[in-house]
């Protein structure tokens, strides 16, 4: 298994400079994969080497791509349907080819989520550094596996046996199926199964500081500041963990914008700039923590009040709102059927209370 990192900031603060410094810095000692995702050659031009979609090596023990979602859509869909072939005695879609596919809306998210679980399944890297499109669009690409989860166990029920589920099911599930990487079989409820393992495999990943995490980049302008805090708020809504911070021109106003987080200055020469330390869970603040004993829900949103959070509670799930991004709580079995009394704002956590 790989440690994947990822960097969060405003545009213009040398997120990818940073990035390409620390992944240089961990080759010295550990095999690296840097993946970037960005329109252009600019990537290319900067690790001097003609990147595509496959691994290749730019320095010792540093390997990198820039991926593009037709080159994978196209490799993910011949996979689906192999395994459709294989599986059905007839199948739907081996008329429909790849390389006619156009990507829809969230598609990269979702391929970018693939490739990384396929290089962290294959055990050749210790460290991989992912650059994305946007910092939101990481974001939600990271909290796919959680929100996809969501949608399967909420909509299972409901589209098995009506007729619009049978109708659409035929042209999304395929195309789920190849992005997610899982067999094709008869049984929907089988399928459903698959696609839910992987989908939570992916979310306990997300949630483990050791598997995953994020660092912020910053300097001292304020509008940087704010979109980094911004980011770090919206990070905990995906269960994902923020490490530290990486600053230009770092001092004490800006340690305590983000405290309790490191700050760690970013120096002149970024070749001369540090690997993160491993991650003592102890020291950074969880995300969520679930109390049955007290029953209390403790959610970690720095940066937000309580007037920009929003909480909604239907059935066994809580749904907090903040950030442009929902999460679904899934309560444990003895707050399951239990009604939120009450919410309050302490320390930067969000404090929910069940009678």
């Amino acid at each position: 298994m790989s440690l994947i990192l990822t960097f969060l900031g405003k545009g213009g603060v040398g997120k990818t400079t940073t990035a390409i410094a620390i992944a240089r810095a961990y080759s010295q000692h550990k095999q690296v994969l840097y993946v970037g995702q960005q329109a252009g050659n600019e990537l290319s031009t900067r690790l001097g080497a003609d990147l595509t979609s496959d691994p290749q090596l730019v320095a010792p023990n540093l390997l990198a791509v820039n991926l593009q979602s037709t080159v994978l859509l196209e490799r993910y869909w011949d996979k689906m349907k192999g395994l459709e072939s294989q599986y059905l005695r007839t199948p739907f879609f081996k008329e429909v080819y790849g390389q006619e596919l156009g990507i829809l809306p969230g598609m990269d998210a979702a391929l970018g989520l693939s490739f990384l679980r396929e290089r962290d399944a294959e055990g050749k890297y210790d460290v991989i550094i992912y650059d994305g499109l946007s910092d939101l669009e990481t974001l939600r690409m990271l909290g796919m596996p959680e929100i996809l989860g969501w949608y399967l166990r909420r909509f299972k029920q409901v589209l098995t046996g009506s007729a619009i589920g049978q109708a659409i099911s035929p042209f999304v599930e395929p195309i789920l199926r190849s992005i997610l990487q899982v067999s094709s079989t008869d049984d929907i409820s089988q399928q459903a199964g698959e696609m839910s393992s992987v989908l939570t495999r992916g979310q306990k990943a997300v949630n483990d500081p050791s598997r995953v995490a994020a660092y912020l980049v910053t300097t001292d302008d304020p509008y940087a500041i704010s979109k980094a805090r911004y980011l770090w708020g919206s990070a905990q809504q995906i269960g994902l963990t923020v490490g530290g911070v990486f600053a230009r021109n770092a001092n004490l106003s800006l340690e305590a914008s983000f405290a309790p987080l490191r700050v760690c200055e970013v120096p002149n020469q970024v070749s001369e700039l540090a690997i993160p330390e491993s991650i003592d869970a102890s020291l950074v603040p969880k995300p969520i923590d679930i109390n049955t004993q007290t029953k209390q829900v403790k959610l970690f949103l720095p940066t937000f009040t309580k007037k920009q959070v929003k909480l909604i509670q239907q059935g066994p799930e809580v749904t907090i709102e903040a950030g442009d991004q929902r999460r679904n709580i899934f309560l444990p079995d003895d707050l399951l059927g239990k009604q939120a009394t009450g919410a309050k704002f302490q320390d930067s956590y969000l404090i929910i209370s069940f009678g």
